[in-house]
């Protein structure tokens, strides 16, 4: 939490998903405070109130706005003397997950995922949920844009849609779940990011489209100049896809008998792809190996694009 709209848009979207799974909200604030701070009332080189005042003035306003649409959940707030991807790190060992907010800019710039989101995603062995503030939450009811926060956590609130009825009376009935997108790399699918796609679809009780990007190798492309001979091919390969997506599958479907899953195997870039497919969408679900590079953590380039240009919520799965 540090007081922006979009942190407070991510404690909200994370409240929902708590109280829809059982779970504690946490709201987190981090910062370091410098040691040289002094006040009337501190000791000398003891940490400075105003920091801590703030702090907890925001932890304090995030809960008071969650509050107003989940009454009944168990929240709580802690600040974390530390540099924020460090501290955002170490709360997220303990939860389900973490949520953190981003920026949008606009439509052709896409969202703002600043050095402490890329250095927590890049990390973090828990999945972490971008959150776009004024963006869908997963449901008919937006978030409350006067809220910010960075929360461990994820949340989906229930809405309501007021129709018109007999009469001059008005129903309120419940508006349809969002689906779930999963991006699936058939090279390295990852049972935890699978797990973690239908798990969020049945919770939600939404349809779940699965999502596999591929390409025709260029040797078929270009190797002969038989128009024929190059759809025959085509189409096997897409067979072949197409069965060892379904293979992938299976077991999970068994798992969640109750979630509707809709699976392609579409040529062409994984990210335009799942960056299409997640209008309209309640959550986009993509993973990332828990590997390093020379420089650091690695994000993939897939992972990359999803994160600055899905205009739904994402979720970063880490896998082996």
């Amino acid at each position: 939490m540090h007081g922006s709209p979009e942190s407070m848009a991510a404690a909200d979207w994370a409240a929902g998903e708590a109280r829809r799974r059982g779970l504690t909200l946490r709201l987190v604030h981090a910062g370091e405070w410098q040691p040289d701070t002094v006040t009337p009332h501190t000791p000398l080189g003891g940490p400075g109130p105003p920091q801590r005042h703030w702090g907890d003035r925001v932890l304090r306003d995030a809960e008071a706005q969650v509050r107003l649409r989940h009454p009944d959940l168990r929240i709580v707030g802690e600040q974390i003397a530390n540099e924020p991807v460090a501290a955002l790190l170490g709360a997220a060992n303990g939860s389900e997950m973490l949520v953190i907010g981003s920026r949008g800019l606009s439509a052709v710039a896409g969202f703002l995922v600043g050095s402490v989101a890329l250095g927590v995603v890049g990390r973090a062995t828990r999945p972490v949920v971008l959150v776009r503030a004024g963006e869908p939450d997963g449901t008919a009811q937006p978030a409350d844009p006067s809220t910010t926060t960075t929360a461990t956590g994820t949340a989906t609130a229930t809405a309501t849609a007021t129709a018109t009825a007999t009469g001059t009376e008005t129903a309120t009935i419940p508006a349809p779940p969002r689906h779930v997108v999963l991006g699936l790399d058939l090279n390295s699918p990852g049972d935890a990011v699978i797990g973690f796609a239908f798990e969020a679809a049945a919770v939600r009780q939404s349809a779940l489209r699965v999502v596999h990007g591929w390409y025709l190798p260029a040797y078929y492309s270009f190797g002969t100049a038989d128009l024929a001979v190059n759809q025959d091919v085509g189409g096997e390969l897409a067979e072949q896809k197409r069965t060892a997506l379904a293979d992938a599958l299976r077991p999970w479907r068994e798992k969640f008998p109750g979630v509707r899953v809709t699976a392609q195997a579409v040529i062409g870039r994984a990210s335009h792809h799942l960056v299409d497919s997640a209008r309209g969408a309640g959550l986009v679900v993509i993973g990332r190996r828990t590997r390093t590079s020379a420089i650091g953590a690695h994000i993939g380039s897939v992972t990359h694009a999803v994160m600055h240009h899905a205009a739904a919520p994402v979720a970063v799965v880490p896998h082996d």
